[in-house]
């Protein structure tokens, strides 16, 4: 298969200030198809104390320019009850479609103590677009354990024969303040419970870099593509890249990753959290620029290009 050649097309959605839930930040694009050409874009916003909720807001794709046509007026999942993993803030991670129920698997945090913070890995399902979201559990379905005994983070999954998850497996604590975190690899037999074995599917590239966070992954014909951010200690995110042809061995290809930081503006500083749908012969990223999400969404279109 070829190489994405990708256009940015700039800012698609900013947050609502009038909104109590939505006061800072437009966080972490997470799409999943509704039908044919209409999408939903799940997001966190932050309220007054910083604490991210879930909502979400629906486009049309109609050739390469992504319409708005609905914004939730109120978060689908709110923060976790007190002394939960998530009763700081809950942010969208991914979203799949299997038999009746939508799954949506998200991050949730919690303030630490002698360290920044902690984030697993939660869930939650609706049995419709129009049901509201419950927690499958009030606990993380992926926590600490031998393999992985620090922060485990950001799944994504992807039904495909099996159960396969991606996701961010803390190694140490550099400091207080820095984790370092890979991206790993777990299977399960219903989407509920996995089995992690340390299977690491995007390693460091050097001592320098230290974090590898947010992957999605497509399947494109035989091929397993994967955008993801990657930040080293003098960098802020910007995008990685990888391909598969196994959905488990992956080959770094980070000068295909396609969106790079701009010149000036929203996303002059920062590219990160990639979402990526593919509809027609199209692809279309959305993805966060500065400030983690708070200058807002923006997407940028991709076309395959034939190997030469």
């Amino acid at each position: 298969m070829g190489n994405i050649k990708w256009d940015k097309k700039g800012l698609l959605f900013t947050p609502d200030t009038e909104k109590w839930w939505m006061k800072t930040h437009t966080a972490a694009p997470t799409v999943i198809n509704l039908k044919d050409n209409k999408f939903r874009i799940f997001f966190c916003g932050r309220d007054i104390k910083n604490r991210s909720q879930i909502g979400f807001f629906d486009v049309t794709v109609n050739n390469e320019v992504l319409h708005i046509d609905n914004v939730c007026e109120d978060p689908i999942l709110e923060n976790g009850k007190l002394g939960c993993f998530d009763d700081n803030g809950v942010t969208p991670s991914c979203a799949v479609k299997y038999e009746d129920k939508i799954y949506l698997y998200y991050i949730g945090w919690n303030p630490g103590s002698t360290t920044r913070m902690n984030i697993f890995g939660g869930l939650a399902t609706a049995n419709s677009f129009e049901s509201k979201f419950e927690r499958y559990s009030m606990a993380p379905i992926i926590e600490r354990s031998k393999i992985n005994p620090y922060i485990n983070t950001s799944p994504f999954v992807l039904y495909d024969k099996v159960w396969r998850m991606y996701y961010v497996a803390g190694i140490e604590w550099v400091h207080k303040d820095l984790p370092r975190y890979n991206i790993q690899y777990c299977e399960s037999n219903n989407g509920l419970d996995w089995c992690r074995e340390g299977k690491v599917s995007i390693d460091f590239e050097n001592e320098n870099e230290v974090a590898l966070a947010r992957p999605w992954v497509i399947k494109d014909n035989d091929l397993y593509r994967m955008w993801y951010c990657k930040k080293s200690l003098d960098t802020e995110y910007e995008l990685g890249y990888a391909e598969s042809f196994d959905g488990i061995t992956w080959n770094r290809k980070d000068d295909l990753a396609g969106v790079d930081a701009g010149s000036l503006g929203w996303d002059s500083e920062m590219v990160a959290y990639p979402s990526v749908f593919k509809f027609g012969d199209k692809y279309f990223m959305l993805y966060n620029g500065n400030g983690y999400g708070m200058s807002g969404i923006g997407y940028a279109v991709g076309i395959e290009s034939p190997l030469l």
